[in-house]
């Protein structure tokens, strides 16, 4: 063995040792490939088992028939550890997108804008934002379902809180009602088996006895049969103002009248005469909304504008007044081509409405800034012009001011009177805006809104204010100077007064000078009023400064009453009653009074209206005059009067505050209050009795409040006819006529203290007959007769 490499090898151990190695490489290959092979069919097998499992109801799950293995089989063509059938399963599955930020808050600030875009915008979006139309399509579709759903849990939410209050509110009010009491018998609650048809056939019972036995003694009373049984049926109910006129005169507090009257028992006359319905409440307007506020306040600039332009035109747009003492009225044609617009209603004015224009200027005892506080302020404003203003009201306060009340504005309601039954009040719903111009210089500007928000206040379609206000400037005494425009288009609700047609249609009777002059008058007193801190122990009297000031407040309630007591609009009805002396018509109202202030029950106010050919300063100068008051009041009995107080109210000696007495009259007698003023528009007298226990308390200084005050007294006005002075005498060659004024009488008596009293034809007689008295009186004095 150890020769074997250096022999020579024999031919046949190298052949068997070749076929031995061929041998070997055959098993190795063998080996080789039943190991792949039993690896890829346990694969095969798993794949099949799988397919098989998934595929069980497709008709490809059914065996196939055998083959021969492949590479494929035994994965030699694919990467250790891949999986070629997994990844055509995740191919299949549905693939999801996340949108970026940028592309979400472009998504949703289209949303804000529209929730439902169109093609051509949804295709727009696509071309910005990189995305597929139908990812923006169905992205919006999703979005709207969130937003739907987000609604609905809100509402949920509101609906359960709102439940739950209600619920609450329900809870409480029960246990409310069981301890209520009928506050008009005083009896205990209403049970839940009140409502039993026994129960209620025996309380019908019970109120047909009780109604029996009330006819019977009103039968008594009356002296002749009464039962409510005899009313037909559907007769309403008489209301407190549906007066049955069947009771014993009553006069003032409640005593007797003993004055022959205008025949017997009551007469259907009588029966309409103050037989009237309930007066309803006044019902404020909605607040503005948001949507109309730009609106107004862009009208309410323009306005301020022309009202600015109108309070400094000069002679070609206004026309001064003879005698009118700087009194001056619109041009209207001059104003429209001026300040009209094309198509507006200027352009296109009804015939039956007619145009009132005025301006006027006047210096007045207060500064700017207060002034403007008094515009802005409802409750001031009717406090300053009783004898215009009627009822004032802010129905929303629509812009705040930056600096006091600069830039401010309101919605207001306003009623103006004439203080007359003959002239029917003005409603107007109108914006009012305020402007400070410059240092000390301010504009305040009114007009009128849309005729549908006039509308609510009854008012006609047809009236309204046209840019109206004023001009007010500083100036360096204390005093301001105001330039007054009233500018209005008017369509008047009813019939004027004969006597009052000239002043009204001219302008005059709601003007310019008539709010300046009471502008006049009230900024006085407020000065009186500060003055009263300030004088000395000798200059006030026996009445100490906190006297004077009660009585002047005192005095001040009383001629707001007189004003609004004379208010002729949709809801004071007054009746007139014909016949009289010279055929002269007294006109009469009747109302309820339970505020404090006023003696509880019911008040008869009487008034007429009478021309006079006597100047207005003649006719107020002897109305003032004590020394001749017992020749026109008949309440002196002839009397002489004289001034137990006087207090001023301004630099003018005729407007004043006085407390007048009897020269002979006990301790313990009535008194008679009186104010008095002027302005050159017209003058006013009002005053009412008070006791000597009120008396003591108003010079005290205490409180007035419930001092019960019903005033009577006369308004005094131009006549506004084109007239001459008295010097010039009826007989004058002049064109004029003979200068005169109209006076108003007006009185208020209180029938009865019961608020449900009765009264007949014998009272309202003895009320006219007072009325035609004091005129004949008043006339007869004056030369008149």
């Amino acid at each position: 063995m150890d020769g074997w490499p250096d022999q020579q090898k024999e031919p046949g151990i190298s052949q068997d040792i070749s076929a031995s190695a061929s041998l070997i490489s055959s098993c190795a290959l063998l080996l080789s490939w039943c190991i792949n092979r039993s690896t890829g069919q346990a694969r095969v097998l798993t794949q099949h088992s799988t397919t098989q499992h998934s595929n069980l109801s497709s008709p490809s799950s059914f065996p196939q028939r055998a083959r021969a293995p492949t590479a494929m089989d035994f994965g030699d063509d694919f990467p250790e550890g891949s999986d070629s059938h997994g990844q055509q399963q995740n191919n299949r599955r549905k693939r999801y997108h996340r949108h970026t930020p940028r592309q979400i808050q472009t998504l949703e600030g289209m949303f804000k804008e529209c929730p439902h875009p169109d093609e051509n915008q949804r295709a727009q979006l696509s071309r910005e934002l990189g995305l597929e139309a139908r990812q923006i399509k169905f992205w919006f579709q999703n979005r709207r379902t969130q937003m739907k759903a987000q609604h609905e849990r809100a509402d949920n939410c509101f609906l359960r809180a709102e439940n739950d209050k209600i619920r609450c509110e329900n809870i409480a009010m029960g246990e409310a009602l069981k301890n209520v009491i009928c506050p008009t018998c005083g009896g205990p609650p209403v049970g839940e088996d009140f409502f039993d048809e026994q129960k209620l056939r025996m309380e019908n019972a019970r109120l047909k006895e009780e109604l029996d036995r009330v006819s019977s003694v009103a039968s008594k009373f009356l002296g002749r049969p009464y039962s409510m049984s005899q009313m037909p049926h559907g007769t309403p109910p008489l209301s407190v103002n549906s007066l049955d006129l069947s009771m014993g005169s009553l006069g003032m507090g409640g005593q007797p009248l003993g004055v022959g009257g205008l025949g017997g028992g009551p007469t259907p006359q009588d029966l309409e005469l103050l037989g009237s319905s309930e007066i309803p409440q006044f019902q404020m307007p909605a607040p503005v909304s948001e949507m109309e506020r730009p609106v107004m306040a862009g009208i309410a600039a323009r306005a301020m504008d022309e009202v600015i332009r109108l309070a400094n035109a000069g002679e070609h747009v206004w026309i001064k007044v003879p005698g009118g003492d700087g009194y001056e009225t619109l041009n209207v044609d001059t104003y429209d081509s001026l300040f009209g617009k094309p198509g507006s209603s200027s352009s296109f004015r009804a015939g039956d409405v007619r145009v009132e224009g005025t301006r006027h200027c006047a210096h007045v005892f207060m500064s700017a800034a207060p002034l403007v506080e008094v515009f802005m302020d409802t409750n001031k404003w009717m406090e300053f012009f009783p004898s215009i203003v009627a009822n004032a009201r802010t129905v929303d306060n629509l812009v705040n001011g930056l600096d006091g009340r600069s830039e401010s504005l309101i919605l207001m309601y306003e009623e103006m009177h004439m203080l007359t039954p003959l002239v029917q009040s003005r409603e107007f719903s109108f914006l009012r805006y305020c402007r400070q111009i410059d240092q000390g210089l301010w504009a305040i500007a009114d007009v009128s809104v849309e005729t549908e928000r006039d509308a609510q206040f009854g008012v006609p379609s047809r009236s309204r204010r046209l840019p109206s206000g004023c001009l007010i400037a500083d100036m360096a005494n204390g005093y301001s100077k105001v330039t007054w425009v009233e500018h209005m288009e008017i369509e008047d609700k009813g019939p004027i007064g004969v006597l009052y047609r000239d002043m009204v249609t001219s302008g005059a009777g709601f003007g310019a000078q008539r709010w300046l002059g009471a502008l006049s008058n009230a900024c006085d007193r407020y000065g009186a009023l500060a003055a009263l801190a300030v004088m000395n122990a000798a200059d006030l009297g026996a009445v100490t400064a906190d006297g004077r000031r009660s009585m002047m407040k005192l005095s001040q309630r009383m001629v707001a009453n007189f004003c609004g007591a004379l208010t002729a609009n949709q809801l004071i009805v007054w009746t007139t009653i014909p016949g009289g002396a010279n055929d002269m018509n007294v006109r009469v109202s009747l109302h309820r009074v339970d505020e404090p202030g006023l003696p509880n029950g019911v008040v008869l106010s009487a008034a007429t209206s009478v021309w006079l050919p006597v100047p207005c300063d003649h006719v107020f100068v002897f109305l003032r005059d004590v020394n001749t008051r017992n020749q026109w009041d008949v309440l002196t009995h002839g009397n002489t009067v004289q001034e137990a107080c006087r207090i001023p109210n301004g630099s003018d000696p005729a407007n004043c505050v006085t407390l007048l007495r009897g020269v002979n009259a006990s301790h313990d007698s009535m008194l008679v209050l009186q104010e008095s003023c002027a302005d050159p528009s017209g003058s006013m007298l009002v005053y009412s009795p008070i006791d000597m226990p009120a008396v003591n308390l108003v010079t005290s200084g205490e409180d007035t409040a419930n001092i019960p005050l019903l005033p009577s007294g006369f308004i005094i006005l131009p006549d506004g006819r084109n007239s001459v002075s008295a010097g010039g005498g009826a007989g004058s060659s002049g064109g004029g006529v003979l200068a005169g004024c109209v006076v108003t009488v007006a009185f208020q008596i209180l029938i009865s203290s019961l608020p449900a009293c009765k009264v007949n034809s014998e009272s309202i007689a003895t009320v006219g007959g007072l009325i035609n008295t004091t005129i004949a009186n008043l006339k007869t004095a004056l030369n008149c007769g």
